[in-house]
């Protein structure tokens, strides 16, 4: 029986270094792919002596990726995990190892932003700006030391709990469990790109399809206005009240859709440009479109 093929401590931490270039060679079509399958060559390296194997594991690694680069490290634990066991004999295909960096990338994504981005580093920059401004040269340095800290650490743990997690999901694969895994990571993924859809992708149409003439008492009178301390009292209580601000309410293709279902059209865009890519169509291409839809749109009033 051949010896196991393990991953050290050396080979891990060459991996986790490298993963802090995650967007280095960031694109268009596949995102972090490149900057990913560089983090995996010294893990390749170790687990895969035939080039032709090495050749298959870059292929593999060069598929799309995209996450929050410090949430990419426990992804990249369980990837070495399942790329190990393979290595050593066990039943994991192309289809599992991509499977669960897809899953796994999506919740993660939406973790990342509001812990890092939004909590963490301006908590610290305040920290650092509040002796900065007082003259202290420690608040920049205190900064860096700390937030670095913190990454680094952060990237170092989560990838060896992934890497542990990694080896006791191969352990069940006759019993389906990474394949439940993959399922319900997928599952919580898409709920997380629903999400977004409607915070991120937005439509907004602006032809005018009909105008409504207000009654007297509908619209706020500019010309009775006073202005003196009663009169702007009597005006913010017509504007707290909903009164109009013109005497003519104008009906427009966007009222009337948001009336309809709020966020139709923006959904329907997401569903066309995953038709799109599920036709091979490429992302720099749908990308370039939808530039021409919004400029042409735009100068012909309708968006």
């Amino acid at each position: 029986m051949a010896e196991r093929i393990e991953l050290s401590k050396k080979d891990r931490l060459a991996v986790a270094w490298r993963s802090t270039f995650l967007q280095g060679s960031w694109n268009y079509e596949r995102m972090q792919n490149g900057g990913w399958c560089y983090a995996m060559i010294p893990a390749i390296k170790k687990l895969y002596k035939d080039p032709e194997d090495r050749k298959a594991a870059l292929k593999r690694h060069l598929e799309f990726f995209n996450t929050h680069p410090y949430v990419a490290s426990p992804v990249l634990g369980v990837t070495l995990a399942l790329e190990e066991d393979r290595a050593n004999g066990a039943a994991v295909d192309d289809v599992a190892i991509q499977g669960v960096k897809i899953g796994m990338m999506g919740p993660l994504a939406g973790v990342g932003d509001p812990v890092f981005w939004f909590t963490v580093r301006p908590m610290l920059g305040a920290l650092g700006a509040s002796l900065a401004l007082g003259g202290n040269i420690l608040g920049p340095i205190l900064f860096f030391v700390l937030w670095n800290a913190i990454r680094w650490g952060f990237m170092w743990y989560t990838q060896e709990f992934g890497y542990r997690a990694g080896s006791k999901i191969t352990e069940d694969l006759s019993g389906g469990l990474l394949q439940d895994i993959t399922k319900g990571a997928s599952i919580l993924g898409m709920f997380v790109l629903a999400a977004l859809v409607e915070r991120w992708v937005s439509i907004k149409f602006t032809p005018v399809i009909a105008e409504i003439k207000l009654s007297k008492g509908a619209y706020i009178e500019w010309d009775k206005v006073e202005m003196s301390g009663k009169g702007m009292k009597t005006l913010f209580e017509q504007v707290q009240s909903g009164m109009a601000f013109e005497p003519i309410k104008q009906q427009t293709l966007q009222g009337n859709l948001d009336s309809l279902i709020p966020g139709l059209v923006p959904l329907l865009l997401t569903f066309l440009c995953m038709w799109l890519l599920k036709k091979k169509v490429s992302p720099i291409v749908i990308i370039i479109a939808l530039f021409i839809v919004g400029i042409v749109g735009h100068l012909i009033g309708l968006l």
